[in-house]
C-alpha cells in the first residue's frame, strides 16, 4: 500500500509544472532538457551576470547559486558596481577562479543547480570538456552553452533568446534582441557601397605583457573590425582568434587606424595598462592611452602620428553589449559615413532600458 502511494506521489510530481521536462538546442548544437521552471543556476563565467541582468532586471541574484570568479578578478571595478547594486552576489558560491582548470565539478553539484550555463570558449569549461559535462548530467543537472566570444555578432542574439527561453524571460530577450539587431543594422546600412576599407591594427590587452603585440582576428573583437568595415592588418599572420604580430611587420605595413583594448582599472593605477571601464574618468582614460602610445615603435605608426588612435574596454570581447563596440569601431573607420552615429547614446539607452544598474565610467576614447 505504501509503495503504491509513493509511486502515485512521484507520478504527480513528475507531471507538475515544476518537474515538466522541455528541450532546447544550445549554441553547441546539443539537446538540453530542462524542468519547466529553472530556479537554481550556476554560471560558468561571472561576466554572464551582464547577460542575466538584461533579462532578470532587479531580480538578477535570485536564481544564481554559483559562478566563476573571473569577473571580480579581471574587471574588479565592474564587479564592484554589480555588488553595490546587488549585495547578495557576495554570498554566491564561487565554483572556480579564472581558468577552466579551476572549475570544481564537485562544488557545482553540491549547489544543486537545475542548470549550468557555460560559454563555447573562454574562462570556463567548453564543449570540449566532455568529462565535466558528463559528470554534471549524471547528477541530473542540465548543461547549456551560449556564446558571446567566438562568433559574437551572430551568436549574441541566439544566446540571449536561448537564455530567455531557459529562464522564462522570452519577452525580455525578444526586446533586447530587437534593440541589438536594429543598432547593428545601422552599421550594415552605412557600409553599403564601401569599397575602400582602412587598414586596422587591433592591439589586445595593452600593457599586460612587455612584448608587442597581441591581437585578435578570427573571433572576439576581430569580428568587430570586419563588421565595422575595417581591413584587419593581422589577418595574413594570424589564422585563428588570437596571435602575435611583431613591430617590424606593423612598421612595414603601417595601419591607418590603431585600436588598443584596455584592461586597466583602479587596482592597476600606475601600470602600463590603459584605464577603462566602470569608474574610469574620460581624462584619465585618454591620458593612459596617450602614455601607451609613446612606446618604441608604436609611436612611429602612421595611425598614431595622424591622430587615428583609439582605445576600447577589452571586456566587450565577451559581452552581449558588444554592439556598441562595433558602432564605435565604425565611427573610427568611416567617420564621414557614420558622422551621425552615436555609440555613446546607444550605450546609454541600453543601460536605461535593459540594465538593472546605472551607466558609469568610460568605455572608449580617442587620442584626440
Amino acid at each position: 500500500m505504501l509503495r503504491v502511494l509513493l509511486a502515485s506521489v512521484a507520478a504527480l510530481l513528475l507531471c507538475s509544472p515544476a518537474f515538466a521536462v522541455r528541450s532546447l538546442t544550445d549554441l553547441a548544437g546539443r539537446t538540453v532538457k530542462l524542468p519547466d521552471r529553472v530556479e537554481r543556476v550556476v554560471i560558468g563565467e561571472g561576466r554572464f551576470l551582464i547577460a542575466l541582468g538584461l533579462l532578470e532586471g532587479a531580480a538578477l541574484p535570485q536564481r544564481v547559486v554559483g559562478m566563476m570568479g573571473e569577473f571580480e578578478r579581471l574587471d574588479p571595478d565592474g564587479f564592484a558596481h554589480y555588488l553595490q547594486r546587488f549585495p547578495a552576489l557576495a554570498k554566491v558560491a564561487r565554483v572556480g577562479l579564472v581558468g577552466v582548470d579551476s572549475f570544481s565539478v564537485e562544488q557545482a553539484i553540491a549547489l544543486r543547480p537545475q542548470l549550468v550555463v557555460f560559454g563555447s570558449g573562454g574562462h570556463g569549461p567548453s564543449p570540449r570538456d566532455t568529462g565535466v559535462i558528463a559528470r554534471l548530467e549524471a547528477a541530473g543537472i542540465a548543461v547549456m552553452f551560449i556564446d558571446f566570444r567566438s562568433d559574437p555578432l551572430l551568436n549574441t542574439p541566439r544566446s540571449m533568446r536561448l537564455l530567455g527561453e531557459a529562464l522564462g524571460r522570452e519577452k525580455e530577450a525578444a526586446a533586447y534582441v530587437a534593440f541589438y539587431e536594429a543598432e547593428l543594422a545601422k552599421i550594415t546600412a552605412g557600409l553599403k557601397g564601401v569599397t575602400q576599407k582602412p587598414r586596422v591594427f587591433l592591439e589586445s590587452r595593452v600593457g599586460l605583457r612587455e612584448e608587442c603585440c597581441e591581437t585578435m582576428v578570427g573571433g572576439m573583437m576581430g569580428r568587430f573590425v570586419d563588421a565595422a568595415g575595417g581591413d584587419n592588418l593581422a589577418r595574413p599572420l594570424v589564422p585563428g582568434e588570437v596571435g602575435q604580430v611583431n613591430l617590424e611587420y606593423l612598421l612595414s605595413q603601417q595601419p591607418e587606424v590603431y585600436v588598443a583594448t584596455a584592461v586597466g582599472n583602479s587596482t592597476t593605477t600606475g601600470s602600463r595598462r590603459i584605464l577603462m571601464g566602470d569608474g574610469a574618468a574620460p581624462e584619465a582614460a585618454r591620458a593612459s592611452l596617450q602614455q601607451s602610445l609613446k612606446r618604441p615603435g608604436i609611436s612611429g605608426l602612421r595611425a598614431v602620428r595622424s591622430g587615428r588612435a583609439h582605445a576600447i574596454w577589452h571586456h566587450f570581447y565577451d559581452s552581449p553589449l558588444n554592439v556598441v563596440a562595433v558602432q564605435a569601431f565604425a565611427s573610427w573607420f568611416h567617420p564621414q559615413r557614420f558622422a551621425t552615429l552615436d555609440p555613446v547614446l546607444t550605450l546609454r539607452t541600453l543601460y536605461e532600458r535593459f540594465q538593472p544598474l546605472p551607466l558609469t565610467g568610460t568605455y572608449w576614447v580617442s587620442v584626440k
